[in-house]
């Protein structure tokens, strides 16, 4: 059991390492020595459990640029859009803020390396068709009022906050003053494409607004 435990343990810290360094330093500065070296374990045991350095990166991407277990979901039946959408724009965009650098490491090596940064496609597919799913929802409950493709607008919303999270820390002067008051208004923004007219709080501009279908 302690033989198991141990080698666990040895995976997980490669897939930390791997993932940490492979950010930083992109597929050519992610030395299976580098890696093994930030991760305690000598090259042998990172051989022994991956085989060969892409499918070690090609683990490490899928494993820590999946999404968290605690992520926000869009409800089964909806009451509130906007409070919903808000809330669950906010967990989205705190994820991909904390992953930001090995998910523009992973666009990066894409075109060349597809079998390294193809995991990363997965979190966005995934969450696109939650989105979608839920938009249509929406509409099914009488909450819209105007003709939409739900795929089409919840890829708009997604790249929106995908947007935000990747480049306001490298050009800020694109995106306002904040991120919490830029995810309410492409909120409100996917809202009212659709149908739903979102109406501010009397004399509370930046809280949450309420939603109000015709």
């Amino acid at each position: 059991a302690r033989l198991v435990s141990a080698a666990m343990d040895n995976k997980e810290k490669l897939l930390a390492s791997a993932a940490r360094v492979f950010a930083e330093a992109g597929y050519r500065g992610a030395t299976t020595r580098r890696i093994a070296h930030e991760a305690g374990v000598n090259e042998i045991t990172l051989f022994r459990h991956f085989g060969c350095k892409d499918t070690l990166l090609a683990e490490a991407v899928r494993v820590h640029g999946a999404p968290a277990v605690d992520m926000i979901a869009l409800p089964e039946k909806a009451s509130d859009p906007f409070a919903e959408l808000l809330e669950w724009g906010k967990s989205q965009h705190a994820f991909l803020l904390e992953r930001r650098s090995l998910i523009r490491t992973c666009m990066g090596e894409l075109e060349e390396r597809p079998a390294v940064g193809h995991p990363a496609q997965e979190y966005p597919h995934g969450t696109a068709a939650e989105l979608a799913a839920y938009l249509t929802r929406l509409r099914s409950g009488g909450m819209t009022t105007l003709p939409f493709d739900p795929a089409a607008s919840a890829w708009m919303l997604l790249a929106a906050i995908f947007g935000d999270a990747m480049w306001r820390g490298i050009l800020p002067e694109l995106y306002g003053d904040s991120a919490e008051h830029a995810i309410v208004e492409y909120v409100r923004l996917t809202l009212a494409s659709i149908g739903v007219t979102v109406v501010p709080e009397e004399g509370h501009e930046t809280s949450a607004p309420r939603a109000r279908t015709a």
